[in-house]
């Protein structure tokens, strides 16, 4: 690919190239003093008191459940729209997800489909809902999050963020990841904070949360190593550590420019036929919502063509998400007489552009001007 999706500098920085000397000079590799270091980091970064390092954003969705006690006979609701991983996390707690449909616009958990799947499960004998697990995508919060975390305050619910894609951003000037019980977030190499392998962490100001997840990444161990209750084994490596303090230091700049590259993508996109999947459709002049601009997504009802025509240009686009989770095996029994139109228009539609802090200007623009030839009556040919 001339233009491919991602590229990624990390292992030519001198900076992680220290890191990693130091790493391998301590002899230390698991949950050492590089791990404790990025968590007091990564959570002064937040705005919360705990961090705890895992080793996936799956566990960190996993153990934020299984330490608040939701497992089997609970049922979370979260959205209809995301990774696969979202909903795993909950099945691998033992909990059952209840899925609610999401915003035409931001592709977020809707807080009026997530309150009528509310009222409705008070009227079920299937198990109460026990928690509200809303996912910040494509790095930026629902349109409606005031209303979600209402609507969970007034039924005495947990919020469980799953921030995954969210490092960085912010909803009236505070970190996502900061407003809930806990919050989950995942280092895989891509994100906006990623490091040189799997990661995660889970992010909290309740401080017996944050040690019964250091218990239950350590096996359920307690200071004594006695296994005081049934754990995982999802601890944070000193590498990952050592490389996420590095690249911490320089997310806001990596961030900004990408919401840079986003600005450019949006004005020269301005009356193409696509949507543009957006936080802030009306872009007031202090919109409450500051993005990572963790991906870049457009719609299109010809979408696989229009990807199809992108790649003949040599240009990388993805699709995330190809389709909604309640239709798919691991989770279809849970709702298999609800009907997700938004989640499944979504599927069908949303293709995800190159954009990361190496883009070039110039290549935002000769994307835009391949999608502004696209000729969706002759799929692959494009208008003269």
């Amino acid at each position: 690919m001339r233009i491919p999706f991602q590229r990624m500098d990390i292992t030519r920085d001198p900076e992680v190239a220290d890191a990693l000397r130091r790493v391998h000079q301590s002899g230390r590799f698991v949950l050492g003093p590089e791990v404790e270091a990025f968590e007091a980091e990564f959570a002064a970064a937040l705005g919360v008191r705990h961090a705890v390092g895992v080793a996936s954003g799956t566990d960190a969705i996993t153990l934020s459940l299984a330490a608040l006690g939701i497992g089997p006979g609970r049922r979370v609701l979260t959205t209809a729209f995301s990774a696969g991983y979202t909903a795993l996390g909950i099945v691998r707690a033992g909990a059952a997800p209840v899925f609610a449909d999401v915003e035409p616009g931001t592709l977020c958990l809707d807080p009026q489909a997530a309150e009528r799947v509310l009222t409705r499960e008070l009227d079920s004998d299937a198990g109460r809902i026990a928690a509200l697990l809303p996912v910040h995508l494509y790095g930026h919060p629902p349109a409606g999050w005031e209303r979600l975390l209402e609507l969970a305050a007034a039924r005495g619910l947990p919020v469980i963020e799953d921030a995954c894609q969210a490092h960085g951003a912010r909803f009236r000037g505070r970190p996502l990841g900061s407003f809930g019980r806990a919050a989950a977030f995942s280092f895989y190499p891509t994100k906006n904070l990623g490091g040189l392998g799997d990661g995660g962490a889970v992010a909290t100001d309740d401080a017996d949360l944050a040690a019964t997840v250091r218990s239950l990444r350590q096996g359920g161990e307690d200071a004594r190593r006695r296994h005081l209750r049934s754990g995982w084994s999802s601890r944070l490596d000193e590498i990952q550590a050592a490389v996420l303090r590095v690249r911490l230091r320089a997310l806001e700049t990596r961030n900004e420019r990408r919401r840079t590259l986003a600005d450019r993508y949006r004005a020269a996109l301005a009356g193409r036929p696509v949507r543009l999947v957006e936080p802030d459709p009306a872009r007031p002049a202090s919109p409450p919502t500051e993005s990572n601009r963790h991906l870049f997504v457009i719609r299109s009802a010809h979408r696989d063509a229009l990807r199809r025509h992108l790649a003949a240009a040599g240009i990388g686009a993805l699709v995330h998400y190809p389709e909604a989770l309640p239709s798919q095996p691991a989770f279809h029994p849970a709702t298999a007489a609800d009907r997700f139109p938004e989640a499944e228009r979504a599927a069908a539609e949303v293709l995800s552009l190159p954009l990361h802090p190496l883009l070039r200007e110039s290549e935002v623009d000769e994307v835009a001007e391949t999608i502004a030839a696209f000729d969706p009556t002759t799929p692959g040919a494009v208008a003269e």
